[in-house]
C-alpha cells in the first residue's frame, strides 16, 4: 500500500496577521480579528492548503500570562473566526532567551505539524508580520515567506522583507497573492 500524498499548509503567525496585535494578549475581550481573514483561510483550505497556527507566547514563560489565560484567547480566536477555518495550532511559551527548538525562528513547530499532518514542507508558506515568523519558514525548506505590514510588519519591513518573497498589507492581500501563484 503506498503512503497518503503529502499535502501543502500555510503556516500562519497569530498576533499581528489574523488578529490585531496586543502585547501579550490576556484577556479575550481584545481579541479583533482584521477584516477578511476568515473568509481568507476559508479560500486556503477550498485550495486545498492546510491552514495551521504557529504562535510564539513568550508571555507565558515571562508570567505576563498564564497558560489558563492564553486558552481562554485562543478560544475566543477560534470562535470569531468560525468554523473550517483552521486546522490545527501549535504555541511555544518558551522565552525568547531560553534555547528552544519550537520557538521561531526555529522550525521545530513546523516540524512537528509536518509530522503531525504529513505535510510536504516544499509545497507550503508562511504567513507573518516579524522577521522571525519568515526565517522559520526558511529554516523549514518552505516553498516561501509572506510578510504582512499589519502588527510589527511596517516596522520589521527593512529586515523581513529580504526574507519575504511577497509583501502585502494585509492576510487578505497575501492569501489573494498566494492564490494566483497557485493557479
Amino acid at each position: 500500500m503506498e503512503p497518503p500524498e503529502q499535502r501543502a499548509a500555510v503556516f500562519l503567525d497569530r498576533d499581528g496577521t489574523l488578529m490585531e496585535e496586543v502585547n501579550y494578549c490576556a484577556d479575550p475581550a481584545q481579541v479583533r480579528v482584521f477584516a477578511g481573514v476568515a473568509e481568507s483561510l476559508r479560500a486556503l483550505r477550498a485550495a486545498g492548503f492546510l491552514t495551521i497556527l504557529v504562535t510564539n507566547q513568550s508571555g507565558i514563560a515571562k508570567g505576563y500570562i498564564s497558560a489558563d489565560a492564553y486558552e481562554r484567547v485562543h478560544a475566543r480566536l477560534l470562535e470569531l473566526l468560525g468554523p473550517d477555518t483552521l486546522d490545527a495550532c501549535y504555541m511555544s511559551p518558551d522565552a525568547a532567551d531560553s534555547p528552544s527548538l519550537r520557538r521561531k525562528p526555529q522550525p521545530g513547530m513546523l516540524l512537528e505539524a509536518a509530522q503531525d499532518w504529513n505535510l510536504a514542507l516544499k509545497r507550503s508558506w508562511i504567513i507573518g508580520d516579524k522577521a522571525i515568523d519568515l526565517a522559520c519558514g526558511r529554516n523549514a525548506a518552505l516553498a516561501g515567506a509572506i510578510l504582512v505590514r499589519t502588527g510589527h510588519g511596517l516596522a520589521q519591513e527593512p529586515q523581513a522583507a529580504p526574507l519575504a518573497v511577497h509583501v502585502a498589507d494585509g492576510l487578505v492581500e497575501a492569501v489573494e497573492w498566494l492564490l494566483r501563484q497557485q493557479a
